[in-house]
């Protein structure tokens, strides 16, 4: 049984795959396996993930699931697949330098945390972006900070497998933000440790990304939040499935209140928006949510 599980989700980004892929075998820690989840691709995707299959030495495994689009589910496929103790995930346009998995399964046993992240550099188009305005807590608890915006990258993570189950792993009705809505379960539930060092490249380019998709990011953000107060947002919301009946139970009295006031807000963010654009309906129904939260 390998000591970590890496988990790639992908879908129609078959360049990007074997980059991604690539940098995983050229790991100096060996004891992983790699799990590719091919999110029902259309184009030539499925022969990049073959291609890895055959350079790994036996290390790789792809699995195909129809299309969802919904990258918590791809990655809970390879969660439970996957037999590491721990767990590590790479998006698909996103690589590892060589050192990742060894210094970070270093820190998970030193530090005894279920969940690890490490120091990104950003790259849009061969150009690194600078972090210099980024000011946030990245280690201990973290919890605070991660109300307000994603503050671990999904592809910096390295994760304690039982502790994952135990938290139920990511929300598969979130197209996005479901990364900010299971950094928030867990932050709540326990502190986070952090490598001083940068050991992923997150990469943006001219490809398709649903981080850009709908252009409006701090909605979704909005309506995961309110999914894990139990809180409707009026008219619906993006996800009303994800709203339906949910509530996460594990938030402390204080954590509780911390999120219903970044909530609050948000909501006032949304609604202030609304108004610059002409649309008061909508306004008043935020505000409404507001004096009543």
């Amino acid at each position: 049984m390998a000591e970590i599980s890496v988990i790639i989700p992908v879908y129609n980004r078959p360049r990007l795959l074997l980059d991604a892929g690539r940098s995983v075998l050229a790991q100096t820690f060996s004891d992983f396996e790699l799990i590719i989840i091919d999110d029902g691709s259309t184009d030539h995707t499925i022969e990049a993930a073959a291609q890895i299959e055959a350079e790994s030495g036996g290390r790789c495994r792809i699995i195909t699931v129809p299309h969802s689009g919904m990258p918590g589910a791809a990655r809970n496929r390879g969660i439970e697949a996957a037999g590491g103790r721990y767990l590590a995930f790479l998006d698909s346009d996103d690589y590892w330098t060589p050192e990742k998995l060894k210094t970070q399964q270093k820190l998970m046993c030193e530090s005894g945390a279920n969940l690890s992240h490490t120091l990104e550099i950003w790259n849009r188009e061969g150009r690194e972006i600078s972090q210099k305005g980024q000011k946030h807590s990245r280690e201990g608890n973290v919890f605070p900070d991660a109300l307000k915006k994603c503050t671990i990258g999904p592809s910096t993570v390295m994760i304690d497998r039982e502790f994952c189950l135990a938290t139920g792993g990511f929300h598969e009705n979130l197209e996005i933000a479901e990364d900010y809505e299971y950094w928030l379960r867990i932050t709540s539930a326990s502190p986070v440790a952090y490598l001083h060092e940068a050991h992923t490249v997150k990469r943006a380019g001219k490809w398709a990304q649903l981080s850009e998709k709908y252009g409006k990011i701090e909605w979704f953000r909005l309506t995961a939040l309110a999914g894990l107060l139990g809180v409707q947002l009026p008219d619906g919301a993006v996800c009303p499935a994800y709203l339906d009946g949910y509530r996460w139970r594990g938030f402390s009295d204080e954590n509780r209140k911390a999120a219903m006031e970044e909530l609050s807000f948000k909501c006032g963010v949304w609604a202030a928006g609304c108004r610059k654009r002409g649309r008061f309906a909508e306004a008043s129904q935020m505000e409404d949510l507001i004096t009543k939260l």
